[in-house]
């Protein structure tokens, strides 16, 4: 299920077109991109089989797909700037330790205000281009990262650089004030 979920996005399969399929491409081991000489040739007989749609046969194997989806450059090279806090030794490596200025989101699943505030600061970090990073912790999970960066209510946000706290703010903000907040972070 997860594997036609992962192909219908890649490729534009609509889930009623893997359904049709045999049973014998139906388990991808069979069904490989052809080549645009052999597509030509194939395409009337194709078109005249009811039970396999035309672009059912362009779904990679999986062992083609796992082994081209790690050379993809998107994938590879691009490190997310966004990232939740997974216990106290990642905070310390991916947020005390980093090279680029953090924002540290402490927030709660619970926090409407939370909610608010997380696509706003999304967006104000997307719109740096990587020169910053965001750490989201939840302080249901990480209380005692919450009890040691005084957090009293959510949503709290902390601005780190070099492992130093630059400045914090409590609650909502408009996109015009997270702009001017970041970019006082990055020091411009």
């Amino acid at each position: 299920m997860a594997f036609r979920l992962l192909v219908r996005r890649v490729c534009g399969v609509s889930v009623r077109d893997l359904q049709r399929l045999p049973a014998s491409v139906s388990s991808f081991s069979s069904c490989l991109i052809p080549s645009p000489p052999l597509l030509s040739r194939s395409l009337p007989s194709l078109s005249s089989r009811r039970s396999v749609s035309f672009s059912s046969c362009l779904i990679p194997s999986p062992a083609l797909l796992s082994r081209s989806l790690p050379s993809l450059p998107l994938l590879s090279s691009r490190r997310s700037v966004s990232f939740s806090v997974q216990d106290h030794d990642d905070f310390t490596e991916r947020v005390i330790n980093s090279q680029l200025p953090v924002l540290i989101d402490f927030h709660a699943q619970w926090c409407g205000p939370c909610k608010i505030l997380g696509p706003r600061l999304e967006k104000a970090i997307a719109k740096q281009k990587g020169r910053v990073a965001m750490a989201k912790v939840d302080i249901d999970e990480h209380t005692d990262l919450a009890i040691e960066y005084g957090v009293s209510a959510v949503p709290t946000v902390i601005a780190m650089r070099g492992g130093d706290v630059i400045d914090q703010f409590v609650g909502i903000k408009d996109e015009d004030q997270l702009d001017s907040f970041v970019q006082k972070l990055i020091g411009q």
